[in-house]
Formats: C-alpha cells, sequence, structure tokens
C-alpha cells in the first residue's frame, strides 16, 4: 500500500491562487477548432495578458514532450577514439567486419552520422542506404536537440523540416525509429502527408509524430492506419480521423506499444484502435482534449495510464491480461477542469491479473467491479490488487471523508478514532505487508493515519515514511517529537521496521510514480522506494 500525502488547497482569501492547469484556463473548446489569432483576441477580451497563450501552450507541450518515450539514438553519446594511436599497424579493421555488422552500427547512429558513414571509406558507401534508419529531427537542430523541445514563440524550423523530407525521400527504408516533433505541421501539411505515405511505404517501427499547435485539433492524416509495421507509436496534439476515413482493412497487427498526448478523438475511434491493434500491451492516454468513453475490451493489453484527461467513463469490459492501470488526476466530463466535486467513474470486471491499482483519490475516483461500487465490504474489493496507491489530503477533513472505505457516521477530527470507525479498512490494512508514505508533512492527522496501521498491521513487515523536505526544516529531534505516538504505539506486528527518510524531493504536487517506470515489468513495484535510495536516511528513537 502506498499513500502520498497532498498539501491541503489554499484557503487564503488573500492570496492570489495559482494559475490553473492550460486545459482549464477555460470551456473546452478553447482549444478545439480556433485560430491563434481568434484566440489571442479572446483572451484580450477578457482582460487578461496574451502572454498567456504562449505560457500555456507551452506548459502543454512540455507536458505532452514528458510523456513520450526517447529515441534510441543520441548525438550527446560518447565517442571514444583513445585506442587508435596504440594500434601497431593501423589497420582499418573495423571496416573489414561483416556487412551486417557495420550495418547495425549505423543502425545505432542519429541519421545525420550515419549519413556521414558514407565519408569514411569506400567500403561504407553503400551501407548506409540498406542500414536501418534513426531519424529525429530535434537532433538536426544547430545545437542537437541540447536546447530541449522548442517553445512556441520560436519559429518553425524549416531547415529541419525540409531535412526531414530530403532524409526520408532520399533513404529506401526501413525506418528503424522515426521522432518528428520539431514542425508546426499546419504550415507544412503538404509534406506532412508525403512524410507519412513515405513512412508507411518503407516499414517504419517506431513512430513519434507531434504536431507544434497552432491549431490545436489539426487532423491526423489517415493514412497512418495502413501502417502495419508499426511497432510503437505516439501521437501527440492531433484529431484522429473517424474511422469512415481509415483505409478499409487497416489495422496495426505489430503494435505493442501505444500513447496518446493531448489528442482530439472520438469513442469510436479510440475502440477501433484498440481493435485493429491485437498484440496491443502498453496504452497511455495524457491530456485528451475531448471527452471520451473507454470501453477497454483487449485480450493482449498488460499495462493502462491514463492521466490529465477528459474520459467521461472508464470500463475494464475484458481485460484478462491486464496487471497494471494507473491514473494522474483524471478530470470530470464537461467540466474541462480539474476538480474533486464529482468522481469519475471506474468500472472493473474483467480483470482477473489485475495487481498494481493506483493512484486512487478518494471523493473524486468512484471505483467499482461490474456495478458495484467498492465501498464497504471486503469482498468488493479488486481480490487480485496486490499494490495499490492512494492520494490522500490529509488536512482536509471533507476529502478524507469522501473515501467510500470511511464511514458517513464518522465525526471529529481526522484522529485515531476517525479512521477506527471506518470500520472495512480494518480487512485491508490487517492484510498489508509493506506501506509507504510519500511526503509526510507533521499533522496530526498523517500520525493518526500511520498509528492506526501499526496497530492493526498484523502481518506488517516494513513501514517507510519519507518526511517532505519542502515543508519543514527537520532535525531529527522534530521527527521524534512529530512521530513519538507512531514510535510509541502498540504495534500489532513486532517484526516490523520502521524507516525514516527526507525527501530529496522538492516538490510535493502530484503522485511519484513515473510513466516510463509503470510500464517498465521489471520493476515489481513501481511506487516503492526507488527514488529515495539517494535520500537521507533519518534516526527516529
Amino acid at each position: 500500500a502506498h499513500h502520498h500525502s497532498a498539501p491541503p488547497p489554499n484557503r487564503n482569501p488573500r492570496r492570489r491562487p495559482s494559475p490553473p492547469p492550460p486545459a482549464a484556463m477555460d470551456e473546452q473548446q478553447v482549444l478545439l477548432g480556433i485560430s491563434r489569432s481568434d484566440m489571442l483576441a479572446r483572451i484580450e477580451r477578457c482582460g487578461r495578458d496574451p502572454a498567456m497563450l504562449d505560457l500555456g501552450s507551452n506548459m502543454l507541450l512540455h507536458f505532452a514532450y514528458e510523456y513520450l518515450p526517447d529515441p534510441p539514438v543520441s548525438p550527446t553519446a560518447p565517442l571514444s577514439l583513445a585506442g587508435a594511436s596504440w594500434v601497431p599497424d593501423g589497420v582499418d579493421r573495423i571496416s573489414r567486419l561483416p556487412d551486417v555488422v557495420l550495418r547495425d552500427i549505423i543502425s545505432r547512429l542519429p541519421a545525420k552520422d550515419a549519413a556521414r558513414t558514407t565519408a569514411l571509406a569506400s567500403r561504407w558507401r553503400p551501407l548506409w542506404r540498406s542500414a536501418p534508419l534513426a531519424l529525429v529531427d530535434n537532433h538536426l537542430l544547430p545545437d542537437g536537440g541540447a536546447s530541449g523541445p522548442l517553445i512556441i514563440g520560436a519559429p518553425s524550423p524549416r531547415a529541419v523540416t525540409a531535412a526531414v523530407s530530403s532524409a526520408l525521400a532520399a533513404h529506401p527504408g526501413p525506418f528503424r525509429c522515426v521522432h518528428l516533433t520539431c514542425s508546426t505541421m499546419d504550415e507544412h501539411r503538404g509534406e506532412m502527408a508525403r512524410w507519412i505515405d513515405t513512412l508507411v511505404a518503407k516499414g517504419v517501427k517506431d513512430l513519434v509524430f507531434v504536431n507544434r499547435p497552432w491549431p490545436m485539433d489539426l487532423r491526423l492524416p489517415a493514412t497512418l492506419f495502413s501502417c502495419a509495421s508499426l511497432t510503437r507509436l505516439y501521437l501527440g496534439v492531433w484529431t484522429l480521423p473517424g474511422t469512415a476515413a481509415v483505409p478499409r482493412g487497416a489495422s496495426f497487427p505489430n503494435l505493442r506499444e501505444l500513447g496518446l498526448c493531448m489528442t482530439v478523438m472520438e469513442d469510436r475511434a479510440l475502440a477501433f484502435l484498440l481493435e485493429k491493434s491485437p498484440v496491443l500491451e502498453f496504452l497511455l492516454i495524457m491530456w485528451s482534449q475531448t471527452g471520451v468513453r473507454l470501453r477497454l475490451v483487449s485480450h493482449s493489453l498488460r499495462c493502462l495510464q491514463l492521466g490529465y484527461t477528459h474520459l467521461e467513463d472508464i470500463e475494464v469490459v475484458d481485460a484478462p491480461r491486464l496487471e497494471r492501470f494507473f491514473l494522474r488526476n483524471v478530470s470530470l466530463p464537461g467540466t474541462g477542469k480539474f476538480t474533486i466535486n464529482s468522481p469519475s467513474r471506474i468500472k472493473i470486471g474483467g480483470a482477473p491479473n489485475l495487481r498494481v491499482l493506483g493512484y486512487i483519490q478518494p471523493g473524486q475516483t468512484e471505483l467499482g467491479i461490474s456495478n458495484t461500487v467498492i465501498a464497504g465490504s471486503k469482498e468488493n474489493i479488486v481480490p487480485s490488487v496486490q499494490i495499490l496507491a492512494i492520494e490522500l489530503h490529509f488536512g482536509v477533513r471533507d476529502a478524507v471523508k469522501k473515501s467510500p472505505r470511511i464511514s458517513e457516521k464518522s465525526t471529529g477530527k481526522v484522529n485515531l478514532k476517525f479512521w477506527q470507525e471506518g470500520g472495512p479498512m480494518k480487512c485491508v490494512v490487517q492484510s498489508m505487508k509493506k506501506v509507504f508514505f510519500y511526503e509526510f508533512q507533521g499533522s496530526r492527522s498523517e500520525v493518526a493515519f500511520l498509528k492506526f496501521i501499526a496497530e492493526r498491521g498484523r502481518v506488517l513487515e516494513q513501514m517507510v515514511v519519507v518526511v517532505s523536505s519542502k515543508c519543514f526544516s527537520w532535525v531529527d529531534d522534530d521527527v521524534n517529537v512529530k512521530l513519538k505516538p507512531l514510535t510509541g504505539a502498540k504495534w500489532s506486528s513486532k517484526a516490523c521496521k520502521l524507516h525514516i527518510f527526507k525527501s530529496p524531493r522538492t516538490d510535493v504536487a502530484g503522485p511519484l510514480c513515473r510513466h516510463n517506470i509503470a510500464c517498465d515489468f521489471g520493476w515489481a513495484d513501481p511506487f516503492d522506494l526507488r527514488y529515495y535510495y539517494k535520500a537521507e536516511r533519518m534516526s527516529v528513537s
């Protein structure tokens, strides 16, 4: 079990509230079907700073970029020629390697460096055209992409767009990976369409295709759905084509990983993608711009990640291989805002192998099995889940009390009695072996919660408390005072180990689990202490 203690919302009317997420600046349609100039005019009419448009757009893009996979090649990879000076006869033994080995070397280089190998020796000249190419447009920038993603205000790099067109036309394929994120696609619609046609014809396997807005709802060419060679696909800032526009017989028979970031899509388009991807194992939906109903039917999917997205309903109907289900601040239908006034509806039906579930937010997430909302009984809890992560606002009683695990008859403060009155939760606590409590703020309600677990955790083996470094200037004596009720409690499990760490994080906003760790099955528990191995251990007496 994992708990993330989030700070309470700002209640001080004199303080200016933090700016809302860009998607929440206005009604949902603000982002869709509107030109940049019209958007600027609308912002000015509302008496707002026009600079907010680029600021908000950049924030959105940076969120999108955060969820894109890293390319398998890098222009900054270390190259060593140290051994060249002591080769006794000066013979070029690398060029004597078999063609298959040299092609593999070339395919592991950025496209620009791969093309330069033709100048090494005559032995290399024909190899570039027959080696799988890795083309990343960010590497074609003057700094090789070292400065990070381009901001909205920067001019569209016409030279990079032209270089991409040249490379795609010159190389006969196949393409190992193609990552295109630098171009404002609306300014290059003809070239964009030709890129897609070329990538489909030449068998791209790994494609990251991101439009730099505006507009935010540029329609993705439907010919991409004919690309049967794809094994990984990430799309950003597009409107997915309707199913009627998709070529007949289109499918993704080899697609294992799909990421949709800041997309506009219909229910049917999403269902079509899942239906036509029979071996899909990893699905990521982040910052979806429009409300969509996800009805998950997939016999191959193993990991589902949803976050910052407008999903009206989520229903896991038939997903026998689904093992991990992650949520991050799923927004509410019809509002376009991130709030906890009403729950997002999630029903988990056919997922017998679901092992990891989080972050669940009491009061925001209405979680059910089939038609039964998870509430008061042990029988209703997903029996297969072994790792559960919950985000709680311990400083706000109403937010905690909205949890369906807590009895509505509970009264008073969020103290030990408060948790004791939530009888059904005892069943959960008594079966837990490990508890990680991240970003501990030092409040009495947090200590009461931990004490409740300590006194009822019969099989508890480990409790780890990570103290927030942002909210407190901690010294060991402070820790002792704050945690004295916990250390002095009558622990149900005498063998349990209590570990205290100082958090290395400077921010406490949002869950800790990173998306790339979430989908990496090499990590048995994506919520554990891997982010805190370098944290300072604190002694508690």
